[in-house]
């Protein structure tokens, strides 16, 4: 199993904060600030006041025409649109459950890009049924992606106190399609079957065997954090964005769970939690089919998380080099508008300022109420850490039903 210790370990070199134990970790209740000495004059750059491009300008009064304005700027920015692809699926197999249909296969989402899918489908379907993107976490655990909300039998122990820590212990994706959705997940870039693997790598670390010790995966996930700084170098040389890349491999998802002859595309919706929680506010905010949302885990305004919180936030799989010049976090998760989304944070999630939260929270709620649906949000925030819990999944896949049955 997993220790606390190794877990700590593997999260602090993913987010590039220092390790605290014992007597330290207790000072260190109120966080230094990130930039140390640089602190005061760096404060002096966000944007004061309200963003130039968020819908509560006095100059913007239409939804569509606004949304058309800072979608542009927040493509514009992603820098990466790769021509458009059929998805092509090509099947890996197929296991017929009681309960659910599972489907391996991967699709293509650029040119030469080919991503592993999971499709999970009611047994018993007999008309078209809602769909939805489910969104795999961060985690500083880049061994597996997709499987985080998975159910696997048998299943890497370590993996099993993953889920229990993050997700009360269950696999959301199954627990959906179990519901009577067809759910689809994919591997994020550098997760699970897209994970970083370099010459000389061992054998355990190439295969993943079931058995895999906890320590093994401690000493792979740490490399990666390590490693994420090169790649992103790597892709910030050639002019494009991490962010922008994931949130075109989740867009062509959308093109492929809509294509499926079992799935209404009328009825489409995403969840997830922390990058997760990212992805399914930015896909919402990105593609009007979506027509509801949960973001779990991960909702702030930007300039509150800029003294304490920069590790936390503005990891690589996020950096929009000059978006934040014009959209707070909560301005480019209202493109929505007037669709459906649930927020949800945890009051003792240490990644957010919490007055930043409340900020983000009572703007979401005005860009709502200007676009004429104050119904169509909501933001909730529970007495918990950094998880998606069993309360939590209660409302989530209550707000579902209520906008997508």
């Amino acid at each position: 199993m997993w220790s606390r210790r190794q877990f700590q370990q593997a999260l602090a070199g993913s987010l590039g904060l220092p390790l605290l134990v014992g007597p330290a970790a207790a000072q260190a209740a109120v966080p230094p600030a990130d930039l140390g000495s640089l602190d005061a004059e760096l404060q002096l750059l966000p944007t004061s006041g309200e963003f130039p491009l968020s819908f509560l300008q006095d100059r913007f009064t239409d939804p569509a025409g606004w949304r058309a304005i800072a979608l542009a700027k927040l493509r514009e920015l992603h820098r990466h649109d790769p021509p458009a692809v059929a998805p092509d699926p090509q099947w890996r197999r197929r296991d017929d459950g009681a309960e659910v249909i599972r489907e391996e296969l991967t699709i293509q989402t650029a040119p030469g890009l080919r991503v592993p899918a999971t499709l999970l489908r009611p047994a018993r379907q007999e008309r078209p049924a809602p769909g939805i993107v489910a969104l795999h976490d961060h985690g500083a655990f880049f061994v597996w992606g997709r499987e985080k909300i998975l159910h696997a039998d048998p299943q890497p122990a370590v993996l099993a106190t993953f889920q229990k820590q993050y997700y009360g212990g269950r696999a959301i994706a199954w627990e959906l399609a179990r519901q009577g959705y067809v759910v689809i997940a994919i591997d994020a870039f550098y997760w699970g079957e897209r994970r970083l693997l370099v010459d000389g790598d061992p054998a355990d670390w190439r295969e993943r065997p079931v058995d895999l010790p906890a320590d093994r995966v401690a000493a792979y996930n740490q490399r990666s954090s390590l490693h994420a700084d090169v790649v992103q170098r790597a892709i910030a040389s050639t002019g494009h964005t991490w962010a922008g890349m994931m949130a075109v491999d989740d867009l062509r998802t959308v093109d492929y769970l809509a294509s499926r002859p079992e799935v209404d595309p009328q009825r489409l919706g995403c969840v997830g939690l922390s990058m997760g929680g990212y992805r399914s506010g930015q896909l919402i905010a990105a593609d009007e089919r979506i027509k509801a949302a949960v973001a779990v885990g991960w909702m702030c305004s930007f300039p509150a998380q800029l003294r304490s919180k920069v590790r936390n936030t503005l990891g690589h799989m996020f950096m929009v080099p000059g978006l934040n010049r014009f959209l707070d976090y909560p301005d480019i998760v209202g493109l929505a508008a007037p669709r459906a989304l649930l927020v949800i944070n945890g009051s003792q999630d240490g990644l957010f300022d919490p007055a930043g939260v409340q900020h983000a929270f009572a703007k979401l709620q005005r860009i709502w109420t200007k676009a004429g649906a104050p119904d169509k949000i909501a933001c909730r925030l529970y007495d918990a850490p950094h998880e998606f819990n069993a309360a939590m999944q209660t409302a989530a896949w209550a707000w579902l039903r209520q906008h997508l049955a």
